[in-house]
C-alpha cells in the first residue's frame, strides 16, 4: 500500500507528513512525498536560467526539510513534480507511483476551524481519484501516532456502499475497531417526513451497515454503531464523542465525476467543527 503526501514547507504540509507517518504505521503501507513546482519559464524571460537555478534548488531544500520529517520506523522516497498546476501535477504523481490515497494538510484559507481549506487541497477534494486523507491543522504537534478507530459517516446516497467497503477494508487492514455513524440533522427533513420518520430511517440503515460489518470482519473486531442528532449537521456531528486517534470517513458528492471526488456540503459542514483527521473517499465508476 503506497501513500502519496502533498508537501509544502509550511506548517500544513508538515501535519501532512506527520499523517502520512501515522496512517503508514497503522496500515504498513510505505510513504512517496511530493512537491509540486512550475516548470522552467522561457529563455526569454529576463533572469530564466537563475530563476530555474534558484527554484531547483529550493525545490532540493524542501524535499530534503519532507525527508527529515518521516520518523524512522516509516518508509518513504521523496520527489519533485514539475507541473503548471499543483493539483494536477499531484494527480498525475497518484497514477506513475500507483498510490491508493493521497494525504494533504488541510489548513490555508476558506472553511474555519481545523479544517481551513487552501485553493489547492480544494482542487484536489474535487478531482482526485484516489480518497484524499485531511490532516487537521496542528497534527504534526498534537496528532497520535496510529489510528485508534476509524468512524464511517454513512448514508444512502449513490457511494455509499463504496464508503462502507473502503471503511472495512481498512479496518481490516489495520485491524481497527469501527464505528458506523448516522446523522439526522432536523434542519434537512424535508416537509413531508417527521423527525420520527427520519430516525427509524436512519436506524435502519444503521443496523443493516452493522449486519454487513459483522458479516465482513473478524468476530474479534469491535464494531459499533451511533445515531447523532441535532438542528442541523454541525450541531449532530458535535454531540459525538472523539478521541485522539480517531478518523471519520464520508463519501463524495453524488454531484461528482465517475470515480472523482467532489467534497458534499455535508462534509464541508462537518469539516467546519471536527478536529479530528477526515478521508474522503471517491463515489462509484459509472458507465
Amino acid at each position: 500500500m503506497k501513500l502519496l503526501v502533498a508537501y509544502l514547507a509550511t506548517p500544513g504540509g508538515e501535519d501532512a507528513v506527520a499523517f502520512g507517518a501515522c496512517l503508514a504505521r497503522t496500515f504498513g503501507a510505505s510513504l512517496d512525498i511530493a512537491v509540486v513546482i512550475p516548470p522552467d519559464p522561457p529563455e526569454t524571460i529576463t533572469s530564466a536560467a537563475g530563476f530555474a537555478e534558484a527554484l531547483d534548488e529550493a525545490a532540493r531544500q524542501w524535499v530534503a526539510g519532507a525527508a527529515d520529517l518521516v520518523p524512522g520506523d516509516v518508509v518513504a522516497e521523496t520527489h519533485v513534480v514539475v507541473d503548471e498546476h499543483v493539483a494536477h501535477g499531484l494527480i498525475t504523481e497518484i497514477e506513475r507511483v500507483g498510490a491508493t490515497m493521497l494525504v494533504v494538510g488541510a489548513s490555508g484559507g476558506g472553511i474555519t476551524g481545523r479544517h481551513s481549506l487552501g485553493s489547492v487541497v480544494n482542487d484536489l477534494l474535487h478531482s482526485s481519484p484516489v480518497p484524499v486523507a485531511l490532516a487537521p491543522r496542528g497534527f504534526s504537534h498534537t496528532g497520535a501516532e496510529r489510528i485508534r478507530e476509524i468512524t464511517t459517516a454513512i448514508g444512502s446516497r449513490p457511494g455509499a456502499e463504496i464508503l462502507l467497503d473502503t471503511a472495512l477494508a481498512l479496518s481490516a487492514r489495520g485491524d481497527l475497531p469501527l464505528r458506523l455513524l448516522s446523522l439526522v440533522s432536523r434542519d434537512d427533513i424535508t416537509g413531508r417526513t417527521t423527525d420520527d420518520e427520519a430516525v427509524a430511517r436512519a436506524v435502519d440503515l444503521a443496523n443493516t451497515s452493522l449486519e454487513t460489518a459483522h458479516k465482513r470482519l473478524s468476530d474479534q473486531t469491535p464494531i459499533a454503531s451511533t445515531l447523532a442528532q441535532g438542528r442541523n449537521i454541525e450541531e449532530a456531528v458535535s454531540s459525538v464523542e472523539w478521541h485522539d486517534g480517531d478518523m471519520i470517513m464520508v463519501g463524495s458528492s453524488r454531484l461528482a465525476a465517475p470515480g472523482r471526488l467532489f467534497l458534499g456540503a455535508t462534509a464541508a459542514k462537518m469539516l467546519s467543527v471536527l478536529a479530528v483527521p477526515l478521508l474522503v473517499v471517491p463515489g462509484p465508476d459509472r458507465e
